[in-house]
């Protein structure tokens, strides 16, 4: 390495093109190919988030600690990377480093991933019950610009903050009510 690289630009940091949609209700479980349950700890006062994912048919974990820095602006072509919404680390852990961090203060997230090519679909618990949101990912700017959203998906919410998993992680059953509400969905 020749010098410092600007923050979120590291050798290991890798760009993020995702889009993210509401649902009216999750998926035909014959359409699902793999479910998941994950529960996210966001990490008070940082970008990091701390994920433990496991596989409903098998029992397999996957233990990650992940940063995600924004490019600092909204919609599909930001900070003049198309189709990137910023960047993200993964490292993997073993079960003695995630229950390490898993001491550190957090805000919790717990969410039920359901594999429905090409999209991933999760179902919320707690506060956010009834939330279905499905998510694209993107290796490349074509595939992001190519991407047509299955007709199960009825907003867009890629580019509205209140949908990422930072910000669902803190929100009140009374906030989700009224950010559906302005996408005319209600729930029951």
């Amino acid at each position: 390495m020749t010098g410092p690289h600007p923050i979120g630009h590291g050798m290991y940091a890798r760009p993020e093109r995702e889009r993210r949609f509401l649902l009216a209700a999750p998926p035909a479980p014959d359409d699902v190919v793999v479910t998941r349950r994950i529960t996210d700890r966001y990490l008070t006062g940082t970008r990091l988030r701390l994920r433990h994912s496991q596989r409903l048919d098998t029992g397999e974990s996957e233990l990650k600690f992940t940063q995600k820095i924004p490019l600092g602006t909204r919609g599909p072509v930001q900070g003049g990377v198309h189709g990137v919404q910023g960047w993200i680390t993964n490292t993997y852990l073993s079960a003695g480093e995630y229950e390490l961090l898993a001491t550190l203060p957090a805000l919790t997230l717990t969410k039920t991933r359901l594999s429905v090519p090409p999209l991933g679909v999760d179902v919320f618990e707690g506060d956010l019950t009834g939330l279905v949101m499905a998510e694209a990912e993107f290796a490349s700017d074509q595939d992001h610009d190519a991407f047509t959203p299955p007709s199960v998906c009825l907003h867009e919410v890629t580019t509205d903050p209140r949908f990422t998993g930072g910000r669902l992680a803190r929100a009140t059953r009374q906030e989700l009510l009224a950010w559906l509400s302005d996408y005319r969905i209600a729930l029951d």
